[in-house]
This record gives C-alpha cells, structure tokens and sequence, in this order.
C-alpha cells in the first residue's frame, strides 16, 4: 500500500510536540509491515540538508499567481522523507514561529501552500497513494483539495490536539485565492473565519484521534472545543488509536542518558539510579522515601492550576506527606516563580526551571511515582515511559492516561498505577497517600512494577491498527 503522510514537523528533522514523535515512529512501523510510505514536510531552514537530493519542481496557484517550489527527498530507515522547499519555509527561523508564543502572521498562506504542493506533488512526480493521512490544523486543507484536483487516494485525518484548530481571518482565504465554502468557515456571518481544522472534520473520508478516551471525550462540550457537534455528526467514522513510544529512544536496559541500567527482572540499576539523583537534586538517600516526579510544560492543562492555585497550595500540602518530589519544565512564568519559592521552603522539593532531555530521562528511571494531573491529555507520552521504566504513574482519568493505566484499586491483579477520578483537592491528595502506602508494601509495589514494564505499548500494536483502518478505506 503507498501511503503519504502530510506534517508540519517530524522526527527526525523536526519537532516542537508530540506531533514530530508520533509520524517520526509511526512510518518506520507501516514500512516493517510492507507498505511504501513518504513523509512530506516543510524543509525549515534548520533542517541540514546534507543526504537530500532534489526529487521535484512545480508550480503551486496562490495569491493570485503561480508559486514555484521544489521538493528534496531522503530516506531514513525505509521511508522517504520528502522535503517542501519554498521561502516560507526555508527563510524562516521556526516551524510556526519565531517562538512558541509569536506565531508567523502569514501562517494562512504557508500552510495553504504546504497543503496544495502536498497534493500537487503526488501528480507532479506521477505517484498515487492510496491513503494520504494528514496530521493536525496544519495539513486540514488537504482533504479538501485532494478533493478538488481529484486524486483518487483516501483521506484520514488525525487529530493530535483539538485546541489547535488553525483559527484565521476570512481575509486571510481571500489573500491567498481561496475560495472555501462554509464547512470551513465558523462564527457570526459579520465575523466569518477560517478553520483548517473544521474543514477537515467535514472534508476526510475516515477521522483519527491519539486515544480510545479521547475520542470519546471530545465528542462532548468539555472537551469539543466548539466542534463537538461536528465530531458527534461523524461519530461512525472517528476512531480512536493510541500512539506508541519509541522503545530505541526509551529503553531503561540501555538508555544513554544514564549507566544504572535496569529490567523488570533485575531492579538494582533503578535503584542505584535513584540514589544518585537523590544526592544529586539534595535530598537525603533514603531507599524508604517514595521519589515522585513531574516532567512537563508548567501550565494549565498539566494540571499546575490545581497544584498551585490559592493561597494555600495543594503541592504544599502534598509536601508535607514523607515523600521527595522533582519538577522539571518551563511554562507559565506566575507559575515558575511559585515553584521557585516552594522550593526555596520544602528541603523535600528539586525545581529545574528548564527542559533537559537527559534529565527526563534520569529522572524517568529514577522516580518511583510519576505524577500527571493534567485537565485534559489526548493520548500522553510520559506515562508510557513512566510504565516502561517501572517508574508508577499517578495521573487523572482522562484521554490516553485512561486507556493506557489500569488503576491497582480497581484491578489488584492487572493494576500498574494510580488514577485519579477528579482534579479536586481531596482527590488528588488522597491518591498521592495511596501511593506512599503502596510504596510501604513491598509485594504489591513489586507487582504493580512488574504489570508496568509487561505493558504493550510500541508502535507495532499502533500500526497494525492504522493499516486495518486503511484496508477498509482502500
């Protein structure tokens, strides 16, 4: 089967998500099941071009005239990477900015032309996929001109975070030639505006979200974003796949980020792990302390306002439990600063204002309990690594987090971790005592381990899944 993915960022070019992780894993594993697969992305100017060769030069029609780009391709690891060069992309500094908080305001017409050359390419060069997956706002026009330039391959739209819709001004359709009609428009008539997103809700043939849960959830008003009427219209063709991890990148048996090397059959390593990054984040190396651990973006939806709001805290009170705790990431700067002072009090509290992926990694392998009380998590990474690295997670019941946690109180026999049923004071707090309990009983904290590192969670599973979904529509 010839399969096109179409991103705005993958591994191993390109990355500012979980977006990048996922197509990056995901190709390899439809390659090992014998399918041909081509990525087409941007070729961002930090891209080395080194191993690419040029592969295409074509005309794209936008903002009123003939757009000239060009493709270059390489392969990695059996699939072809194939690059859109274009100045949009190759002048740039960013992927869809300068910074993650200033966004390009010419970010209609990139992805408009990004979508059309990924279409017009497949003619360009003579090759016909049979499924084009386009991945988040970025590519939710793709759909829709497959559509219009009539090429025959079937459409599946995944949806790897429903706040990022890719939300613009009519004019910005306008501008750049487009004349879209109202499945991609939303709001008042005096106030139209364009949503990629909306559009490729209504335009693919089939509709994917990162979780079982997810998908659920956001047919509902929580979680819907404003398009949960649309998702419930098409109920029958929105499914939920949850991703895989990368198990070479993510592997506690030879993890480059660290030399205490651990299995599920040998736990010294892990043990001699979290030693060393007791001493080194200043707490004292009691093996009889429970070492918690929080790795993420410091901001709302990763559950901070719960942990932080108020004038007294719940990550205060969680402190005053006997119990050692590492946060690590950068975000909300009222947020930071309150960390910093809780830190500065609580001798039992590390804070490291920063993004380390050799950190993460240690840190994964050394904690005992991994806490993620995000609001909401599509499908989620790190309690898959958490899981894998015997690392338990303590984490809200929602999306992925739901789907890949099976909860020691509801099932003592499969149980790998701790869910937690509402993002309340009381909830919150009584699963982190749950947790220190559980720590204390030697038997049960080793089989809630043992039900962690024996969970399936690679890419294999994932991609067997996709191509059943492509079977169908091809």
């Amino acid at each position: 089967m010839n399969i096109l993915m179409v991103t705005s960022e993958t591994v191993p070019f390109s990355k500012s998500g979980g977006l990048a992780d996922v197509v990056g894993a995901l190709s390899p594993a439809l390659v090992r099941s014998g399918n041909e697969v081509r990525v087409f992305m941007p070729m961002y100017s930090f891209i080395d071009r080194k191993g690419f060769r040029k592969s295409s030069s074509f005309a794209v029609p936008l903002l009123g005239h003939e757009e000239e780009v060009s493709t270059v391709s390489r392969h990695v690891d059996g699939v072809e990477y194939v690059g859109l060069v274009h100045p949009y992309f190759t002048e740039r500094n960013g992927i869809y900015g300068d910074t993650s908080f200033t966004p390009y305001a010419d970010n209609y017409p990139r992805f408009t032309l990004f979508a059309k050359a990924s279409v017009l390419y497949t003619k360009a060069i003579g090759w016909k996929p049979d499924i084009i997956h386009c991945h988040d706002w970025t590519a939710g026009l793709v759909p829709h001109y497959a559509e219009m330039e009539r090429v025959k391959a079937k459409t599946v739209f995944t949806i790897h975070n429903l706040a990022y819709q890719g939300d613009f001004s009519r004019y910005d359709a306008v501008l750049a030639g487009d004349r879209l009609d109202s499945d991609f428009l939303s709001g008042p008539a005096s106030s139209e505006r364009v949503n990629m997103l909306k559009g490729a809700l209504l335009t693919a043939d089939k509709i994917t979200t990162v979780s079982p849960t997810y998908a659920k959830e956001i047919q509902t008003e929580k979680f819907g974003c404003s398009l949960d009427g649309i998702l419930r219209s098409r109920s029958e063709d929105l499914s939920g796949i949850l991703n895989g991890m990368d198990y070479h990148e993510w592997n506690p048996q030879r993890d480059k980020s660290f030399s205490e090397h651990f299995s599920k059959t040998n736990l010294e390593g892990k043990k001699a792990l979290k030693k060393r990054i007791q001493i080194e984040h200043g707490f004292d190396p009691d093996e009889s302390i429970p070492l918690f651990a929080m790795i993420s973006r410091i901001a709302d939806q990763k559950g901070y306002a719960e942990l932080l709001g108020g004038n007294s805290p719940l990550l205060e009170e969680i402190l005053k439990e006997r119990l050692q705790m590492i946060i690590i990431g950068t975000g909300d700067k009222h947020y930071e600063e309150k960390l910093i002072d809780l830190g500065s009090r609580y001798p039992n509290l590390s804070v490291k204002i920063a993004f380390s992926n050799k950190a993460a990694h240690e840190t994964e392998g050394a904690a005992d309990f991994f806490l993620m009380p995000s609001r909401y998590e599509p499908c989620g990474l790190n309690q898959m690594y958490s899981l894998h690295y015997g690392t338990l997670p303590v984490a809200h019941r929602t999306g992925g987090l739901a789907d890949t946690i099976i909860d020691i109180d509801d099932d003592p026999k499969n149980g790998n971790g701790l869910l937690i049923n509402e993002l309340s004071t009381a909830c919150i707090l009584e699963r982190i005592k749950r947790a220190i309990a559980l720590y204390n009983d030697g038997k049960a904290l080793s089989k809630a381990i043992r039900n962690a590192m024996d969970a399936d969670l690679s890419w294999t599973r994932s991609a067997e899944e996709y191509l059943k979904l492509y079977r169908e529509l091809a």
